[in-house]
């Protein structure tokens, strides 16, 4: 007796759905190490190529003439990023768990007021003069993970799936004498953990990839980081390929 193995279509279009996002996800990055290892004369004259005709470590070298500058960089980075993903999981947990909780008497209003921060802000002057006259956080790593701190978007999100979570558990913890942070921490939290790690995901890439805040709140090098360094970088090399004094001496070659 021969067994037949059926194929589940569906799982054939997932799979392969996901197989190609992964190689357009993998081209760009392979695009960028074939640059980073090819000569500058190459890149002038053939573009872009997977396949480097001329190779070549310079951008290397220069890269690590001052390997401080970069080390400290992603030392920024890195410490923002786990830090402010570690708190604004835990006050976005926090902020939307009373506004799932039923019998707490402001939850609507509540719920109103995180919606319509989605649709009006502040705007900018009052925001830089909040953080810098009456926070007093320029130049500080809070100006960098104070304004990612909390996101409507993902208080909502939380919100929706703390609905889920039976009340009937909460109400079965109070009986046995657990009070209000016991059950967030003890209960609701482990139980969120698939929304937890979902947010978790999106707020460390928006640390981890923002420098808005850091072009506007971070004077002192030390507290630079590695996005920020990237962008002055790009804007340095900008401003050199398109001035006079390159054009002439492109001229003169």
């Amino acid at each position: 007796m021969t067994n037949s193995k059926t194929i589940n279509l569906p799982n054939v279009v997932i799979n392969s759905f996901f197989i190609v996002v992964c190689f357009l996800i993998a081209v760009p990055f392979a695009l960028v190490v074939a640059v980073s290892i090819t000569s500058e004369q190459s890149l002038i004259q053939h573009g872009y190529q997977f396949i480097p005709r001329q190779l070549s470590l310079e951008a290397f070298r220069i890269s690590f003439e001052q390997p401080e500058v970069l080390i400290k960089g992603y030392g920024v980075t890195i410490l923002v990023t786990v830090v402010g993903t570690v708190l604004s999981l835990l006050m976005t947990a926090m902020t939307a768990y009373p506004m799932s909780r039923r019998d707490f008497r402001y939850n609507r209003p509540m719920t109103f007021y995180i919606f319509f921060t989605m649709l009006f802000s502040g705007g900018l002057i009052p925001y830089y003069i909040l953080i810098t006259q009456y926070l007093h956080l320029k130049n500080t790593l809070g100006s960098l993970i104070i304004p990612l701190l909390l996101n409507p978007f993902n208080i909502l999100i939380m919100k929706g799936f703390l609905d889920k979570i039976s009340k009937e558990i909460i109400e079965s913890a109070k009986v046995d004498g657990a009070g209000e942070y016991r059950i967030f921490f003890r209960i609701i939290l482990p139980l969120s953990t698939p929304a937890l790690a979902t947010l978790g995901l999106f707020i460390a890439f928006a640390y981890w990839n923002d420098w808005y805040y850091a072009l506007l709140f971070i004077d002192n090098d030390t507290y630079i980081p590695l996005q920020l360094l990237l962008v002055r970088i790009l804007s340095q090399i900008e401003f050199l390929a398109n001035s006079p004094l390159a054009e002439a001496a492109s001229k003169l070659q």
